[in-house]
Order: structure tokens, then sequence, then C-alpha cells
């Protein structure tokens, strides 16, 4: 950090240090406001995040597809126009509370805070609000403009009118940093790009007849396990071309994963498309041969991969089975901001400052709303320190987690201001 941008943002930081305990309230109250989706009812949070960030001097708009899930963008006009967005969602998974040891609605115990969306993602929306606070309390000029644009409905994949702000320049931002929880105890990461899926439906037709006499009919069942075994192993020798991804990313990606998988394993992730079954259905009864059978599967792959080469190579594979069939597919496309922009470099550099613990650029494995602004062309990171517990029973955050958030989200438009002028 050199001298000038040392002096404008020190009184920031220094504000968010002096009081993390604060920083564990502000989430704690965010905690409070049951957002479980489905049904997905975040009013009262959203206005009360509304009346928050107005009363620190930013523009509030509020914007809703469903009554029942508004989203909220506020906006503090810096000393220049280039708008760095902050998104995260305030909506979370469901829980069932009698599974937990502490409140699913926060409870603090010593150090850390539990409760649904304490690090998915929750944590860092207090974060960015505690950072908007410092700024206030500090009369900081930030020296791009900031934008928060918290939504509503991203647990559930719904249609909450992100995309439609986007692609009517009603939303456009410069540079994007999702909230979303990238790292682990052990280790950070900032995550760059994600991959691809693609949805095939398939199914096989058989032919019935008693279970006693099996050899009379055909059964689906079989027939379409069989066929998905050679899919499988057909996806499993596509080579995926990388030519396009810097090779650093692609290596730190691997890296990042094998802290918790073998390395084949996490190599595997990135280098050849993995398959998942995750639904697979057929047979009325254990005593009849089953006529049908019908398969869902989850295939994910780099962006540098046209799912339409994924789609051709099963229906080559099925080609030769006239029982089994694709009959739906559906499918969303990948996407990746490259090391080198502005963003991307200002978030490492944060980052190695303030978090102990080895970092890596990476592809996310899931998707998230980065994909959103991505596809709307605006260069997007995925960041918040983690602690492995999004969607798990007693999920929690700590202190040090929200603050070290906290000041990376305060102190990234200053690093992105002074990169953006070398």
């Amino acid at each position: 950090m050199d001298a000038r941008e040392s002096a404008s943002v020190d009184p920031v930081l220094s504000s968010l240090q002096s009081d993390p305990r604060e920083l564990l309230e502000t989430t704690r109250r965010i905690l409070a406001a049951d957002t479980r989706n489905p049904p997905g009812n975040t009013r009262v949070l959203i206005d009360r995040l509304a009346d928050e960030l107005a009363s620190l001097g930013f523009d509030c708009e509020r914007f809703a597809v469903d009554p029942m899930k508004p989203n909220l963008v506020a906006t503090l006009p810096g000393a220049s126009d280039f708008t760095l967005l902050y998104n995260g969602h305030v909506d979370t998974v469901p829980f069932d509370a009698t599974q937990w040891t502490y409140d699913p609605l926060g409870e603090v115990v010593d150090d850390r805070l539990y409760g649904r969306g304490a690090t998915d993602m929750k944590g860092a929306i207090g974060a960015m609000v505690q950072a908007a606070r410092a700024y206030a309390r500090t009369g900081t000029e930030p020296p791009v403009t900031l934008q928060f644009a918290l939504v509503s409905d991203e647990e559930v994949w719904g249609e909450i009118g992100l995309s439609e702000r986007l692609e009517g320049d009603r939303l456009d931002p410069d540079a994007c940093v999702v909230g979303e929880a990238t790292g682990r105890p052990d280790v950070n990461s900032i995550a760059v790009g994600d991959r691809t899926y693609v949805w095939p439906v398939m199914e096989y037709a058989g032919r019935a007849a008693h279970g006693s006499r099996p050899m009379l009919g055909e059964n689906a069942i079989d027939g379409l396990y069989e066929a998905l075994r050679a899919c499988r192993r057909s996806l499993r020798e596509f080579d995926v071309p990388t030519a396009e991804i810097d090779d650093a990313v692609l290596d730190e990606s691997v890296a990042y994963y094998a802290h918790h998988l073998d390395e084949e394993a996490a190599a595997a992730l990135f280098h050849s498309p993995t398959v998942n079954l995750g639904r697979f259905s057929g047979g009325d009864a254990v005593n009849t041969v089953p006529s049908s059978a019908r398969a869902e599967l989850d295939v994910r792959v780099l962006p540098s991969v046209d799912p339409e080469r994924l789609v051709a190579r099963l229906r080559d594979c099925l080609g030769a089975q006239e029982s089994a069939t694709l009959t739906d597919i559906s499918w969303n496309e990948g996407s990746y901001t490259e090391p080198e922009t502005t963003i991307v470099r200002a978030m490492s550099t944060v980052v190695d400052d303030v978090v102990p613990t080895p970092v890596y650029r990476r592809f996310a494995t899931g998707s998230s709303d980065a994909q959103v602004f991505r596809a709307a062309g605006v260069p997007t990171v995925e960041f918040a320190t983690g602690t492995g517990t999004a969607h798990a029973i007693d999920e929690y955050t700590t202190v040090d987690k929200l603050v070290q958030n906290a000041l990376i989200y305060a102190r990234l438009p200053f690093v992105v201001d002074r990169i953006r002028g070398d």
C-alpha cells in the first residue's frame, strides 16, 4: 500500500478494527431475519438494509418481480464514475431447528456466530454494510462509486429481475465482487470463473413381463443403467480444451481442491467433464419387468467447451441404442474473468495482504450470481472467507473472518482505483 492510499483508507480500516463486536451484532441481526427459501419472504430484511444504507448516504432503489422477494440496489457516488458493485443474496436454504445445537436464527458463542446463512452469505453482507458504515463515520469519500445489489432469490435459482436489469442497462457496473464464501478454515481462494452445466434427461423404453419370467421382457432399468455407464465412459474420455484459460488459474484451481481431494480427483474436476446421476426412476412393482426408466444427469465442464459438443457426444453414445433417447436438455454456459483484469488483480492484492492462509485464483465448481454478471460483460470475482459450513447443520462464521471480509471490502475500492491508474 503506497503512502497516499494508506492515508486515505487508514481511517476506514481503523474504524472497522476498533469495534469488531459491532460487526458481529450487525450480522447477528441479519441472521435473525428468517429468509428460508422456499418460501423466501425477504421483505423485512430488505427494508431494514435499505433503511441502514440510506442513513449512510446511499441512494436506495427497490425492485421486485415477486413482492415477497424484493431486491435492493444502493449507490454511493465516489470521486469517479467507475462503479464497483458488491453483490449478495439475502435468502438462505431451509433448516430444521430440531437438528441444530445452536439457534439457526443467530447465536453468539465465544468468537463464533452460528446461524443459517452465517457463511452463505449473510456474513458477507454484514461485512459489506459495516464497511459502508466505516466510510460514513470517517467522512471518507470512496475513490470510485460504490454500489450494493442485494437480491432475494438466489438459492432456488429464481428469476428475480437481476438479469433483466443488467440487460436493460438499468444496472451497469464496471466491476463486481460477489460475497460467496470461497474459502475454508485452512485455505482461501478468489473465484474468477465457473463451469458450464448441462442437464440431460434420458429415457429408456423396454418391454413389460412378469417378474418370474424376466427373459420374456426387456428391463428398462437395466438397459438405461448400461446406457448411462457408456455415456459416462465417453464423457470421461472427452479432452477438455484449455487454450483459452490462463495456465496459472487452471493450476491454482487444481491446487485449491487438492487441499481436500487427492490431486488426481482435483485435476479431474477441470480436465474432463464431471457427471452426476442425480435422479433415476423406473418400474411399477417388484414382480414386474419395468417397461420404462428415466434418468437426469448433471454434467459440468469448463466454459471453454461448447455445451452443444457435450450434447452431441451423448447423442452419439445413445445412437446405437434405439430404446434409449434424450428427451430433454437444458444448459447454462459457464463464465470466466481473465486474471489480468482490474478486479482480479485488485482482489488478489488485497486478499494476499489481509488473510494469513494461502490464496488461489480458481474456477468455482458450482455457479452463482457471478455467472449472471459475467454474462452481461461485467468483470466479476467471488470472495469471502469461510468456514466450510455453508448449508450445514450448525453453520457458523467467526469474528476474525467477519473482520477480514470487512477490511477487504473496504480497502478494495482504493486498490481498484490505483490499478486503473497504473
